[in-house]
C-alpha cells in the first residue's frame, strides 16, 4: 500500500464541528493517519467508517450535554464559525484567547 502524505486541513487551536453529529471542539492533536486501535474503528458502523489514510484530530469536544474527548477524522469536519468559546475544562490548560474560529496556544499569547 502506498503511503500518501497530505497536509492536514485543520490545525490545532481551530475550533471545528463534526459533518454528521451534533457536537463541536477544538482540535488539541493531529495525526498524519490513523492511530487508533482497530477495534475502535471497526466499532464504527461500516456504512459510515471513515478511510484511514487521512488525518485524525483529537479534539476537546461538547454536545449539548456534556464535554469529552473525541477522535475524528477529517473528511467527518467543518469549521465552526460561530465565535462561541468551547466549554470543554481542558482548554484553559491548552489555549489563550479565542479570536474568531482559532484559540490561541499559550506560547502564541506569550509573543
Amino acid at each position: 500500500m502506498v503511503q500518501i502524505n497530505r497536509k492536514a486541513k485543520f490545525c490545532i487551536g481551530q475550533v471545528v464541528r463534526h459533518r454528521l453529529f451534533p457536537f463541536r471542539g477544538v482540535i488539541f492533536d493531529v495525526d498524519p493517519t490513523f492511530n487508533n486501535t482497530e477495534e475502535w474503528w471497526l466499532s464504527i458502523p461500516a456504512e459510515m467508517r471513515p478511510r484511514k489514510d487521512q488525518p485524525y484530530y483529537h479534539l476537546f469536544a461538547e454536545n449539548a450535554e456534556t464535554t469529552y474527548e473525541a477522535y475524528v477524522s477529517e473528511q467527518n469536519l467543518l469549521e465552526d464559525d460561530s465565535g462561541e468559546p468551547v466549554r470543554h475544562p481542558q482548554v484553559p490548560d491548552f489555549f489563550g484567547e479565542l479570536q474568531g474560529a482559532m484559540y490561541l496556544t499559550k506560547d502564541q499569547q506569550m509573543h
